[in-house]
């Protein structure tokens, strides 16, 4: 019987990724929930195991819900149609300054947001920019490439970013504002070195020179189409953006002084769709059906398929395996654990990969420092390390079919010809960066 559990929940894990990776354009809460329901089935989770997993998943899944609907918000005031149109403006007709920035813009976005919902955002907006530009397929690539790797590693520097990292804070233990102090540095400079190795490979490609000319993005129909052609909507647009800001320092206020993050990504939330509902008369009533309230489906079925495996013993294993190469230097900790991250990422996808990795550690007996820098180089291998591969992150699978959807092909071997250098070099050096940080800092 101990076999057969064994084994069931075993496939139920391989099943539900391969699921993910042959069929990335199919809604990933579906394959997370049957795997979920095998391992329950399988008695390797029981009905009271639920409790716990729904108290370390909640407050990370309120807080990135509450994040995106601030970004549905943010699209009904036409705030991307504008930011399209600084673009295009700010580059004054150079491909190599359009290249910095739709970076720079993919790192805001994610910071403002999280990686998913950058994704889903900034992809489509730079889909239109250059086409809108007339650029050819092949001229769309460094921009549409480099943009995906930028947001998706812009979830490193500050925890809210990213669910899977809200999630693996709740299991160690760590605050919000401690892991932006510890981590915001080192993950910032690793992000800049990404974006020099990614300006480097594509520099001989890059147009140097683009069209001037790229208006009319927001369409006629509009409900906000009046206040976004009047003399005002440079100032209302500000206005949005200090508020969003605001909102996402006030997470780590929260953080700081005790206060649920949740609630307070919550709270700020309500009072940006009361302000949509006094300008456009949109009640909050379409956030029902706009809001991708399958994320909390996805989290919660590899939530149950992790603490599966962790029950059947795998973080055990991997005690015995990891224990005496963490427990040397720091930066033998930072370095072996961001790499272990960056191929278990690779073969398994960030979101799993990172939750082993979180729970293995709580088990390991660590001091708090150590403890603490080896989970901050696991987020780095699941947030950096994990995009050597297309299939790595549930956002570059997400880009991949926004990008075939908008009629751009982008082979696995053109993706890969970019990240073979630039991944590998940019985690080592970020993990090198981030061990002698926590040294300085402790």
């Amino acid at each position: 019987m101990h076999d057969l559990m064994v084994m069931t929940t075993i496939c139920s894990f391989f099943l539900t990724i391969a699921f993910i990776f042959l069929r990335p354009n199919v809604n990933e809460a579906i394959p997370a929930s049957v795997g979920a329901l095998f391992v329950l089935l399988s008695g390797s989770v029981s009905l009271s195991d639920l409790g716990s997993i729904t108290e370390t998943i909640s407050g990370a899944a309120i807080t990135i819900i509450a994040t995106i609907v601030m970004a549905i918000v943010l699209e009904s005031f036409g705030f991307f149609y504008w930011a399209a149109e600084i673009l295009a403006r700010k580059a004054r007709g150079s491909g190599i300054r359009l290249f910095w920035l739709t970076n720079l813009f993919c790192f805001l976005m994610t910071l403002f947001v999280n990686n998913d919902g950058s994704i889903l955002i900034t992809t489509p907006i730079l889909l239109m920019l250059l086409k809108n530009m007339g650029l050819k397929n092949h001229q769309k690539l460094p921009y549409l490439i480099s943009g995906a790797i930028i947001a998706t590693a812009s979830s490193a520097p500050i925890g809210v970013s990213n669910i899977v990292n809200l999630i693996a804070l709740k299991i160690v233990h760590m605050s919000l504002y401690m892991h932006t102090a510890m981590m915001f540095v080192p993950a910032s400079l690793g992000l800049v070195l990404l974006s020099v190795l990614l300006y480097l490979t594509f520099y001989k490609t890059l147009p140097k020179k683009v069209p001037t000319a790229a208006h009319g993005f927001m369409p006629g129909s509009h409900p906000l189409k009046d206040v976004y052609q009047s003399k005002n909507r440079n100032k209302f647009m500000r206005n949005v953006l200090i508020f969003v800001f605001c909102v996402r320092v006030s997470l780590f206020v929260a953080s700081y002084v005790g206060f649920p993050v949740s609630l307070m990504a919550v709270i700020g939330s309500s009072v940006l769709l009361a302000w949509r509902w006094f300008h456009l008369k949109i009640t909050p009533l379409d956030m029902l059906k706009k809001t991708p309230w399958y994320i909390l489906i996805f989290a919660f079925g590899m939530y149950v398929i992790i603490y599966g495996l962790n029950n059947i013993g795998l973080t055990d294993y991997l005690i015995k395996l990891l224990h005496p190469i963490v427990t040397g230097s720091l930066l033998n900790a930072s370095v072996m654990m961001g790499a272990l991250l960056t191929v278990l990422s690779n073969v398994f996808n960030n979101h799993p990969a990172l939750m082993v990795g979180t729970l293995t550690l709580t088990h390991m007996g660590l001091d708090p420092v150590t403890l603490k820098i080896s989970y901050l180089a696991s987020v780095i291998g699941s947030d950096m390390g994990s995009l050597l591969l297309p299939i790595g992150t549930l956002a570059t699978l997400m880009w991949m079919h926004i990008v075939r959807k908008g009629g751009v092909k982008i082979s696995w071997l053109q993706y890969l010809r970019v990240t073979i250098i630039a991944i590998p070099i940019t985690v080592i050096v970020t993990l090198a960066l981030l061990s002698f940080w926590v040294s300085w800092l402790f």
